[in-house]
């Protein structure tokens, strides 16, 4: 039984970093239109997640943690708005670097990453049950 515990823990922390993630492409997607607040300032810079596999000595297994938190360094985008609030002394709004179809294709990714590790808590779940009533006969 120790196993599938262990199965359960290692699917646990693959689903809380796959939630992690879809967080943060929501925060992406959020910000996807914002400006800085001051003409010709920076605007939002998207954030990704980076991953590590981190051995768990008490069960000996891989888990799967948050390396690190940063930004896309990627370059702005400008657009020719002299009217707009945040433009610069040219006339051009910068806005940040996120691309909506990638956040798209991030979301769909952290979405089935996390179903699939749902799936095994379920598997295991259920064999659990069953081993325990297998015990009790």
């Amino acid at each position: 039984m120790a196993d599938l515990t262990d199965t359960l823990a290692i699917s646990t922390s693959g689903m809380k970093a796959q939630g992690d993630r879809l967080r943060l492409v929501a925060e992406n997607i959020a910000n996807a239109d914002s400006t800085s607040s001051t003409p010709g300032g920076a605007p939002y810079r998207r954030k990704v997640i980076l991953f590590k596999d981190v051995l768990d000595k008490q069960t000996g297994a891989s888990m799967v943690k948050i390396a690190k938190r940063t930004t896309d360094n990627s370059a702005f985008q400008k657009k020719y708005d002299p009217s707009h609030p945040a433009a610069d002394a040219q006339g051009y709004v910068t806005f940040p670097n996120v691309n909506p179809i990638v956040e798209m294709m991030d979301m769909r990714e952290a979405r089935r990453g996390y179903e699939a590790n749902l799936n095994v808590v379920e598997a295991s779940k259920a064999m659990l049950t069953q081993t325990i009533a297998l015990l009790k006969q």
